[in-house]
C-alpha cells in the first residue's frame, strides 16, 4: 500500500517508525573519523565489547545511577539493544519455558527472543487503568512458578509510560519469590522530559540485567552499538551466546560511543542530549496540543518520542488496522497497536520523529479526515 502511493507521487508523512531523524551529534561523528583511521581500530573487536568500552559504561552508571558496575564481568557489548533482548533469551530460556512479555510490547520480546527459542510468551496486559504497568498480582502462580524470565521496558515504547521505583521493587520481589531473570530494556532512559528522571532497575536489584545503547540516545541507531549490564552470571551467559555468533561492535564505533558517554559529569543530561530532548519535547507538546484541539484526547507523555493514544471515539467501530489505512489515504503514516500485542487493539502509536513543520502538516490532513 505504501509502495503503491509513493509510486503515484503522493506525500507521505512518516510518524510511524522509531527512528530519530535528528543527526548524531558532531563530536561523536569527528571521534568516529578519527578513531576509523587507526588502521588497529580495523581489525576485528572482542564480542564482548572492547575493555575500554566497558569500562566507560561502568563510568556511565556510575555518574548516572550511583552504581559501581565491574566492566570486566558485569558490562559486555551489544550489537544494539535488540541483539541484547534476543541474546540474553538464546543464552538461558530452553524450548517449553515461559518467558513473561509486555503486551503491547516490543515485538522482539515474544518473537526474537521467546518462539525462537522454542518457548511459551505469557502475555502481560499493559492497560491504561493500570497506568500502563503489568498487573503482576494477576498473574497466574502457576505460571509464575515456570516462568524463566521477565521482560520490562520502561520509559515505555509503545506507550510512553514510566515505572515508578516502587513498582520495579514490586517486580524484583517476585522474580525473587518465583526465581527468575528480569531483562529491564531500557534505550530510552535519557528520553525523559521535565523534571523525570528515569531510574535503573540495577538501582534496585544488581542481580537481574538491562539493556541500554546509543541509538536514542545519541541519535545512533545505524551505528548498532549498545551494552548490557548486571548480574555477572548473567552477563556469562550472553558472552558466551555472543562469541559463537558474532564479532562485536566494530571498535571505531565503540571508542566514539566512548567520547559521548564521557560527556555525562552528572546525573543532569549533557548538552548534546539535552538538545536533543528539548526538540523532542517541543514535538510532543505541538502534536498532544494540535491533537486534543481537534477532539482527538490525547494524554502527554513523560518520557519517550511516542504518544500512544486511543482511536477517536467516532471511529471506535473501526479496528486499529483499519483506522491507520484511512491515514495512509490521507498520507499520513502511524503505527496500529495491534502491532505491538493483542492489547493493543484500539490504540495507535505516533512516533515524532519529523520536524515540526510536518507535524503540523499531518495534523492539518487529520483535523480535515475527522471532520
Amino acid at each position: 500500500m505504501l509502495s503503491e502511493k509513493r509510486k503515484k507521487g503522493i506525500d507521505l508523512i512518516p510518524l510511524g517508525i522509531g527512528d530519530p531523524d535528528l543527526t548524531t551529534p558532531e563530536l561523536i561523528i569527528n571521534e568516529i573519523i578519527k578513531q576509523v583511521r587507526i588502521p588497529e581500530n580495523q581489525n576485528y573487536p572482542a564480542s564482548m565489547g572492547e575493555q575500554e568500552f566497558r569500562e566507560a559504561v561502568a563510568r556511565w552508571y556510575k555518574v548516572r545511577f550511583n552504581l559501581d558496575l565491574d566492566p570486566s564481568d558485569e558490562v559486555s557489548n551489544v550489537i544494539g539493544g535488540k541483539e541484547g533482548v534476543a541474546n540474553i533469551a538464546r543464552a538461558f530460556i530452553n524450548p517449553e519455558d515461559i518467558v513473561l512479555c509486555p503486551n503491547p510490547g516490543y515485538p522482539v520480546y515474544e518473537n526474537g527472543a521467546t518462539k525462537l527459542c522454542d518457548a511459551n510468551p505469557y502475555s502481560m496486559p499493559l492497560l491504561k487503568e493500570n497506568n500502563f504497568l503489568p498487573n503482576l498480582d494477576a498473574i497466574d502462580r502457576k505460571v509464575l512458578r515456570k516462568a524463566k524470565l521477565m521482560y520490562l521496558n520502561y520509559p515505555n515504547n509503545p506507550t510512553g509510560a514510566i515505572a515508578p521505583k516502587e513498582f520495579l521493587k514490586k517486580a524484583v520481589e517476585y522474580a525473587e519469590d518465583y526465581n527468575f531473570i528480569i531483562v529491564h530494556d531500557n534505550p530510552y532512559s535519557e528520553f525523559t522530559f521535565g523534571d523525570y528522571i528515569a531510574p535503573s532497575i540495577l538501582q534496585i536489584d544488581p542481580n537481574h540485567v538491562e539493556i541500554n545503547s546509543a541509538s536514542k540516545m545519541f541519535n545512533m541507531t545505524g551505528f548498532r552499538c549498545g551494552w548490557v549490564s548486571g548480574n555477572k552470571e548473567i552477563i556469562k551467559g550472553v558472552r558466551k551466546v555472543k562469541s559463537q555468533i558474532d564479532s562485536g561492535c566494530p571498535i571505531f564505533i565503540q571508542k566514539a560511543v566512548i567520547k559521548g558517554l564521557n560527556e555525562y559529569k552528572s546525573v543532569e543530561k549533557p548538552e548534546i542530549v539535552e538538545r536533543t530532548i528539548k526538540t523532542y519535547e517541543k514535538r510532543r507538546d505541538n502534536l498532544v496540543k494540535g491533537l486534543n484541539d481537534m477532539g482527538w484526547k490525547t494524554d502527554k507523555p513523560q518520557a519517550t518520542f511516542y504518544v500512544w493514544t486511543q482511536i477517536p471515539k467516532k471511529f471506535c467501530e473501526m479496528s486499529c488496522m483499519e483506522f491507520v489505512k484511512s491515514l495512509i489515504e490521507i498520507g499520513v503514516i502511524i503505527t496500529p497497536g495491534i502491532g505491538f500485542g493483542q492489547y493493543g487493539e484500539g490504540y495507535v502509536r505516533f512516533a515524532l520523529t519529523q520536524p515540526e513543520e510536518r507535524i503540523n502538516e499531518a495534523l492539518e490532513r487529520i483535523k480535515a479526515f475527522l471532520s
